[in-house]
């Protein structure tokens, strides 16, 4: 099926002038890319790209119903080939089984939507193959609905001895009665690449059926299970949960790659900060879809955490969002520009999920947003994809305390993660560079990092505490930012602690000015450490003072610490003032970064090598960033003039240049020390210098 020629042009336009906003102004032909990223930009191609290389994906759902009257009803080859000869995804992810339960495709191991009009797996498997794109499809696990229903045996049991009606226990049948035997069956039906597995580790939920019990039971000794968190054993309850899910991913995946040992696999969300470990399932790479609202802030996050897996990742952006109490609208090009940048600069891939109509229709406004988005992306690919980070500052993400904190089995639902967004918000608007690591990551490379930052994290094994011991006193440098992780590390702090922490009212006083720092603080006495801050009862900071923070020599190294809650304070509130008082503890123990920064707080920064080895500094421009509920779709971003960055680098380099367009920059270099001026900044480049 051909486009309407006036709904065609009306794309070519919005395509043309969202290519005009991106950046700075092109000044000489975009770089040739490197020998390994130029089959990205050849099309058709002659094979897919294997997903540990893909770097732009689509993904389309529709997680079909029994309500289903017309799926298929209006998908055709012309409107498939149209959107991957404008787009050139290296991979598209095809909806096969939704989180009800019923397949778009016509099944014989569990139950075909009655809607099924046509095969479209069918048509997008040889729109695919016709042209070289790797095809993968979208499944849903754990949660299966209609698998619930038709066997209520396979149902996970809560607390109270009620059936979920969503969720398949992971001790049950499901995963050997329907789970393996219909992914080999669209597998090898399809000849299918791969399979990204929704509904999974964030959809597993503690279970009080029989067979989980009797697990429990066998494994520990007790006859009984505890039901909530009063229970001593709730977190040994949680952890044989993730033992268990752990178990069944690994079943599942052995299974299917044993049947098909092609096909690439994973499970939306395991191993990222949902599920902070070692990966130990054989997935072939990391995915997860953050949230569509919250979208640049989650992407901080779990981008930076994903780049520290050691895996091939990427991350899904939603293309459409919604207002309050509205349905869901289409995202404006800029908008998912600004979010893809993040995903960018951390050297990941970066895929865009959409619906199509429920009869398989993709209209022209979807396609025109994705084709716009990739040349953005494609145009930074050579420096930005498999980019390694050249570390500045770790920022601690506890898998510790998060297994204590959420009452999930692999989920950071609620607040757990407020001290830690709070720390990396303050980092960034700051201008330093910043890596997430959990335990794991962070202690075999802690001598890589000049600066190791630990929100504030209650539980540290023994170990890890004694290996940040070590650190600082080796040379490190530590800031503790709240009165928890400031209470683990009481022998480094040179102070006397005075009774337990209790709520306080308080005013921090800063560089900037006083700003509100309600909350639970813990009094301390210097003894060796010299005080770093106060917080006061009034804003009338003459009087009445109390330490608040303190910097302490530690060995060869140093140790900053705050006792109250800075850094929730901070993501509840982004308080300049507060920024200031953060930064200025942190410049103290890190007082030489490898790139400074003159420019606003709503530039991001992240120091990366290229995979041909050349270093190079991205920015992001932050500004205008989605805030639901109100502000939830941006095609105006402010654009950010006037940055200058001064980074250390021992040798005059021998070029300078501004990707993406290979534009020359206004540089200078002088005793160890390169200053370049990035005149404008729409919403992402890097500075790439060798």
């Amino acid at each position: 099926m051909t486009f309407p020629r006036a709904l065609h042009c009306a794309g070519l336009a919005y395509l043309a002038a969202a290519a005009a906003s991106v950046g700075v102004s092109c000044r000489k032909p975009e770089p040739v890319a490197p020998a390994q990223d130029r089959a990205a930009f050849t099309f058709p191609r002659s094979a897919p790209i294997p997903r540990k290389d893909a770097f732009f994906g689509l993904h389309f759902d529709l997680h079909p119903q029994a309500t289903d009257t017309a799926l298929g009803a209006d998908i055709s080859e012309d409107n498939i080939r149209s959107l991957l000869e404008r787009v050139r995804p290296d991979f598209v992810q095809y909806d096969c089984k939704g989180h009800a339960g019923w397949a778009g495709y016509p099944t014989a191991v569990g139950w075909p939507s009655p809607g099924i009009v046509k095969d479209s797996l069918a048509v997008w498997r040889k729109a695919t193959r016709d042209v070289g794109v790797g095809l993968f499809i979208h499944y849903s696990g754990v949660w299966d609905s209609q698998a619930v229903a038709e066997h209520p045996g396979w149902a996970r049991i809560d607390a109270n001895g009620r059936r979920d009606p969503n969720a398949t226990s992971v001790f049950g049948p499901y995963v050997d009665e329907l789970l393996i035997p219909q992914l080999n069956e669209v597998a090898q039906k399809y000849g299918l690449d791969g399979v990204w597995a929704d509904g999974e580790c964030w959809a597993a939920q503690l279970d009080w059926s029989p067979r989980a019990l009797a697990a429990w039971t066998k494994e520990t000794g007790y006859r009984d299970a505890p039901k909530d968190r009063t229970d001593s054993r709730w977190l040994a309850w949680k952890g044989f949960h993730r033992r268990a899910f752990e178990r069944y991913l690994a079943h599942w995946i052995d299974a299917v790659h044993a049947a098909n040992p092609g096909l690439q696999l994973t499970s939306n969300w395991m191993y990222t900060t949902f599920a902070p470990k070692p990966v130990e399932a054989k997935l072939d790479f990391l995915s997860g879809d953050y949230s569509p609202s919250l979208s640049v802030d989650r992407a901080r996050v779990e981008a930076r955490y994903l780049a520290s897996t050691g895996m091939p990742w990427d991350l899904m952006a939603w293309g459409f969002d919604k207002g309050k109490d509205l349905a869901w609208s289409i995202k404006p090009v800029e908008h998912l520009m600004q979010e893809a940048s993040v995903v960018l600069m951390q050297g990941g891939g970066f895929q865009i999920y959409h619906t199509p109509t429920r009869s398989g229709y993709l209209v022209e406004p979807i396609i025109a947003q994705e084709e716009a988005v990739a040349a953005f992306c494609r145009a930074r690919q050579a420096v930005s994809h498999k980019s390694k980070s050249e570390p500045q500052v770790a920022l601690l993400l506890s898998s510790e305390s998060f297994w204590d904190r959420s009452d999930a089995v692999f989920a950071p639902w609620g607040d757990v993660f407020q001290d830690l967004e709070g720390a990396l918000h303050a980092l960034l608007n700051l201008h330093y560079s910043v890596d997430i690591l959990a335990e794991h990551q962070l202690q075999p490379r802690l001598d890589e990092y000049p600066l190791v930052v630990v929100p504030d994290s209650h539980r540290l094994t023994a170990e890890f505490r004694r290996a940040l011991t070590d650190y600082v006193e080796q040379g490190g440098s530590l800031l503790l930012l709240g009165e928890k992780s400031a209470r683990l590390f009481e022998p480094l702090l040179g102070v006397e602690i005075e009774g337990a922490p209790a709520q306080r009212t308080a005013e921090l006083a800063s560089a900037g000015g006083v700003t509100n720092a309600d909350g639970v603080w813990q009094k301390i006495k210097p003894k060796t450490a010299r005080a770093a801050g106060f917080i006061h009862p009034t804003r009338d900071v003459r009087t009445g003072g109390e330490v608040a923070a303190t910097v302490n020599a530690f060995g060869k190294g140093k140790v900053g610490a705050v006792y109250g809650p800075v850094a929730s304070i901070y993501f509840r509130s982004h308080h300049p003032w507060l920024r200031d008082f953060i930064g200025g503890l942190a410049s103290e123990l890190f007082p030489d970064p490898a790139v400074t920064v003159d420019g606003p707080p709503t530039l991001d920064i992240a120091l990366r090598r290229t995979p041909d080895g050349r270093l190079s500094v991205h920015l992001l421009n932050t500004a205008g960033m989605p805030l639901p509920d109100r502000y939830g779709f941006t095609d105006f971003i402010p654009p950010l003039e006037g940055i200058i960055l001064t980074i250390r680098t021992e040798a005059r380099p021998r070029s300078v240049a501004w990707v993406p367009d290979g534009g020359r920059l206004e540089w200078s270099w002088a005793e160890g020390r390169l200053k370049v001026a990035v005149p404008k900044l729409k919403i992402h480049g890097a500075v790439v210098w060798e």
